[in-house]
């Protein structure tokens, strides 16, 4: 396997060399619209929604962003990739996918989508924010920093999918513009759903007004499960479309899945430890171990397959110490969730379900999601969007949803380099993974060696990105 280069990746400091280069044109090759997708728009009480990134989250974002709001309509969408709109593509998704699920939910009549409103390439965002009023982001994660600012400078309200940031630089910038959603009225939602799922709301309860946990001592968070989709390469393809179309893979796009997936998992203690669900917090440091353990073919991407972290917290927070573990490894044992510890008791939660037990071991509280009925945070996200929306109610995720990130940010150093990873100096380093251009013609910042290997962190030998 070819050794790690010397930093963890490029490093330029300034965004104001990058370009995007893209068709930015209707999709030419979008399929014709069914009839039910081609419902016209009319009154000024209705919200206009576009969607950048056709893939199945996005897919999936959009239709319950229509479903807060009766009033919302969809009538621009984006993506870098004509066969990602149609569906046409390797994976499916796009508008069949959408069509498909607003009719289950009787919900045809909310698109108008005629294909001039139906944008490619990696400059396609513009034109899809400056047809809103409202826009879902859910591009691969380098991108959401830039099309953030952008809806933001154009006055449009946003929900963008987590992660938010795969480095200090879209961290920064994220702050930055989140800063100027608040000095504008807008509102902005991240897809980090627990903040609206009733088990975490109960949770967050039970530990912070009645104090059933005592004094905070630390915690143990857990994303353990197997690789997620890979798209095989097609021949005509560039490299950049091939890492673009397998981004999961690829840190400098991901993240790694230490930020991708684990990001649940650090927004949770963050926010249980810090007892703040507007703003989160952070840890001021980390420390870990991480690698490929699956023999996985080097030939796929860089990111690793394993990754535990040790983070430590500040004394506002107990100098609470919390250990993660999140895995990519097919036959290994699964496990997604948090536990939050405490001198009288343990909180325990995987998603829908939540518990707390004593030292007894005794279980003192627990929920259970309802058999039937209850809420899905995935809708009520969106609809509480539309609520401060309508009644300008304060609301604006980012700021959480950029420390959460970023926490997975300083962890991935950690398991790359070896080496306790500062906070502070991560982020003031401002240090960017972005290539200089995005084209499907453009160097991506990884690159393949001559046997196609892709370069992976080798700790110990690693530095930092900034260094």
């Amino acid at each position: 396997m070819q050794k790690q280069q010397q930093t963890e990746q490029n490093t330029p400091t300034s965004a104001s060399r990058r370009g995007f280069l893209g068709t930015g044109g209707a999709a030419a090759a979008a399929a014709a619209l069914p009839i039910e997708l081609s419902a016209q728009v009319a009154g000024s009480d209705q919200v206009k929604v576009g969607l950048i990134g056709m893939g199945g989250r996005g897919s999936g974002a959009v239709v319950q962003n229509l479903a807060g709001n009766d009033r919302a309509r969809l009538v621009a969408v984006a993506d870098a990739f004509a066969d990602k709109i149609d569906g046409s593509g390797p994976r499916g998704s796009g508008l069949p996918a959408i069509s498909q699920q607003l009719e289950k939910l009787g919900k045809s009549e909310q698109v108008d989508l005629p294909a001039s409103r139906q944008y490619t390439g990696f400059d396609a965002y513009k034109q899809v924010v400056d047809e809103v009023d409202l826009v879902c982001i859910a591009t691969p994660t380098v991108f959401r920093p830039i099309h953030f600012e952008y809806a933001v400078n154009q006055g449009k309200h946003v929900f963008m999918e987590k992660p938010v940031c795969v480095d200090a630089w879209g961290f920064n910038k994220i702050i930055e513009s989140a800063q100027k959603a608040d000095d504008k009225g807008l509102k902005v939602v991240v897809g980090l759903q627990r903040h609206y799922q009733e088990s975490y709301l109960q949770s967050f309860a039970k530990m912070h007004e009645e104090g059933m946990l005592g004094e905070l001592l630390g915690g143990q968070c857990y994303w353990n499960g197997a690789r997620p989709w890979q798209v095989l390469r097609q021949d005509e393809w560039s490299e950049m479309e091939y890492q673009v179309r397998n981004w999961g893979y690829f840190n400098w796009l991901s993240g790694d899945h230490n930020v991708e997936q684990h990001i649940h998992n650090y927004d949770v203690m963050n926010w249980f430890l810090s007892g703040d669900s507007a703003r989160g917090a952070n840890p001021v440091s980390a420390q870990g171990l991480g690698g490929r353990a699956s023999g996985e073919d080097p030939s796929i991407g860089n990111v690793f397959d394993h990754h535990y972290v040790e983070y430590r917290y500040d004394q506002s927070m107990n100098n609470a110490i919390v250990n993660s573990q999140c895995r990519q490894i097919q036959g290994a044992w699964r496990q997604v969730g948090e536990e939050i510890i405490g001198t009288e008791a343990t909180l325990k939660m995987n998603g829908s379900n939540s518990k707390i037990i004593d030292r007894k071991g005794e279980t003192i509280w627990s929920y259970r999601k309802p058999r039937t009925g209850g809420t899905n945070p995935y809708f009520v996200e969106h609809a509480e969007l539309h609520k401060a929306i309508a009644e300008d109610l304060p609301l604006n995720d980012a700021y959480y949803g950029a420390k959460s990130s970023m926490t997975g940010v300083i962890g991935r150093i950690a398991t790359y380099t070896g080496q306790v990873v500062s906070w502070d100096e991560a982020v003031n380093s401002n240090f960017n993974l972005m290539p200089e251009n995005f084209s499907l013609e453009a160097e991506p910042t990884v690159k393949p060696d001559s046997n196609g290997h892709y370069p992976i962190a080798i700790p110990g030998q690693t530095k930092f990105p900034w260094a």
